[in-house]
């Protein structure tokens, strides 16, 4: 099977969040399984070197306002198309937003211009690769299969796939012709959502196999609280609707082997992690002590559920608890933590921004990780959570609900339990869990034993990467 990804980022070259994990590890597991995948990115500024080692494959003369190339490069066991339009990416800061802080005003055009090459990509293929399959991902990508289904003729099946619902790509309904949109495509059945345009209702409307991250999360979707409107058209295309599990790469997630640790350590050899600990203890400006030392490894928003995290320190920090927080986002809740972390000196520590290895210290020196999120389709800092004994303290909804199993007496008695759950979603029940943590922190065997379950619990992408397998087959089948 010839297998095409389309998707606004890709780990390692470009990142701002999970979708990027994903679609740089996912191809590398269905070429296992004997697939050939190439994966569709645009060519932002930090791709300028990679760039220049490919080869011109396509070319536009005129892509939504001026000529673009795709070249295909080979990189991290993984073949990339590379997207060039200049007029289009070639500009500093975010991928998605202004120096102002706001989406870039031409985004429709310049994630058309992506579904649009995509869509030229599977209707001409790339000299003798051609593709069966097309997978696209998030609203970035939601186009391919408007623009496919205005071609005429005999296409390949899209796959589309939601990571997150809350973001739809939704723009002023005159931008049609702008860009290159049949208006027969404008009706409640297809792109039209409550007088704009979505580039995810497009996908999710006019595909013909839709994916979403985690089982949870595809049957929450289809209830008006987490639908985010389009519960209505995901319950008409239920029986073409599959959640399937994201997983990480166990090479780059690894305790065992992992260079940004300042000592590596595996499930039969815990000590390692104490020296990270101290690592971080240092880095946050924490004091050393004896309690448990959570982390927050997370955009800072009201979806993370982390205004109610700071509703919580009081008890954490009285409990003898510790946070490390390592992220970025609203303004307010950036603002909110820094204070608290001059507030309770020694007891918070915060970093705003984000970097890669110093996530992965966070893993490997923390004793639990807090995700509170009020929906979170999987989330992939539990999974990393697990693979480093870093206890997860999560909400359970969408994904932390099916990979984590919460340590309640049934669970700690049959010896399965590898986090904490907590429902519903309040601070009150986040303290309550924050309190439980405490609790079996206390308990060093215990909390040794959940450590080592939690490290052998299956996060890789193997069973995923056939369940998807099934429905790129089943979208053949028509």
């Amino acid at each position: 099977m010839n297998l095409l990804f389309v998707a606004s980022e890709c780990a390692p070259f470009i990142k701002t969040g999970g979708l990027a994990d994903v679609i740089g590890a996912v191809p590398k597991a269905l070429t296992d399984a004997g697939v050939s995948v190439k994966v569709l990115i645009p060519a932002y500024p930090a791709l300028a070197d990679l760039a220049a080692t490919g080869q011109v494959v396509m070319s536009f003369d005129a892509l939504f306002g001026g000529p673009a190339n795709i070249i295909a490069v080979q990189s991290n066991g993984l073949d990339i198309l590379l997207l060039q339009a200049d007029h289009l990416y070639d500009r500093p800061g975010s991928i998605y937003l202004g120096p102002d802080g706001q989406d870039w005003a031409d985004n429709d055009l310049r994630f058309a211009a992506l579904s649009y090459a995509g869509a030229q990509v599977a209707l001409n293929g790339l000299g003798d690769w051609k593709p069966d399959v097309i997978n696209a991902h998030d609203w970035q990508a939601g186009l391919v299969p408007a623009y496919l289904k205005q071609s005429g003729g005999e296409t390949p099946p899209v796959v589309m796939t939601i990571h997150n619902i809350a973001f739809q790509g939704l723009f002023d309904a005159t931008r049609l012709s702008t860009l290159s949109l049949d208006a027969e495509l404008y009706t409640p059945q297809g792109i039209e959502y409550f007088g704009k345009i979505s580039f995810l209702k497009a996908g999710l409307a006019l595909s013909d196999k839709i994916t979403t991250v985690s089982p949870t999360y595809a049957i929450e979707l289809l209830t008006p609280e987490f639908g985010m409107g389009l519960d209505g058209l995901l319950r008409e295309r239920q029986s073409d609707l599959c959640g399937i599990l994201n997983g990480i790469d166990l090479d780059i997630w690894s305790p065992e082997k992992d260079q940004a640790l300042v000592s590596t350590y595996s499930g039969r050899a815990l000590k390692g992690k104490a020296k990270n600990r101290s690592e971080v203890e240092k880095r946050f400006g924490l004091k050393a002590d004896s309690g448990p030392l959570f982390c927050v490894i997370s955009r800072l928003t009201s979806q993370k559920g982390l205004d109610m995290l700071l509703d919580c320190l009081p008890d954490l920090i009285a409990q003898g608890g510790r946070l490390a927080v390592l992220g970025s986002g609203d303004p307010d809740l950036e603002r909110a933590f820094v204070e608290a972390s001059n507030r309770y000196k020694g007891s918070v520590g915060t970093i705003i921004g984000y970097s890669e290895p110093l996530s992965h210290l966070l893993q490997g020196g923390a004793d639990a990780i807090l995700i509170p999120s009020r929906f979170e389709p999987c989330g992939l800092t539990q999974l990393y959570g697990l693979r480093y004994g870093t206890i997860p303290v999560v909400a359970r909804t969408g994904g932390l609900a099916d990979t984590v199993i919460d340590a309640n007496e049934a669970a700690l008695l049959a010896e399965c339990a590898t986090g904490i759950q907590f429902t519903p979603v309040t601070a009150t029940m986040l303290g309550q869990a924050i309190a439980r943590t405490c609790a079996l922190f206390a308990k060093p065997k215990v909390w040794a034993s959940m450590m080592r379950r939690a490290m052998r619990h299956p996060v890789g992408w193997d069973l995923s990467a056939d369940a998807y397998l099934e429905v790129y087959r089943s979208s053949l089948e028509g």
